[in-house]
């Protein structure tokens, strides 16, 4: 009776997202553009520096806002949008 339960809740969540795998591209847009501007800030191309010993600080800071910020797309991309 609960494995019924469950898959019936398992369904009706499923169907009740509609909008957030775009969402949560629009999220993720948002966040490249941010470090962009940070990369560009401190004078650097985003895309061109590997991570390494001699990696400037300000650039390991974008690349920590970079991962928070996608981390909290995910949020967008599970959310129900109706």
């Amino acid at each position: 009776m609960a494995s019924r339960f469950f898959i019936a809740l398992l369904l009706l969540s499923i169907m009740s997202v509609d909008g957030g795998p775009a969402a949560y591209g629009i999220c993720q847009t948002g966040c490249n553009s941010v470090v962009v501007a940070c990369y560009a800030a401190a004078g650097v191309t985003f895309g061109t520096v590997t991570a390494g010993v001699g990696t400037p600080a300000a650039i390991v800071a974008c690349n920590v806002g970079l991962g928070t910020c996608m981390a909290a797309c995910v949020a967008a991309g599970c959310a129900p949008t109706p």
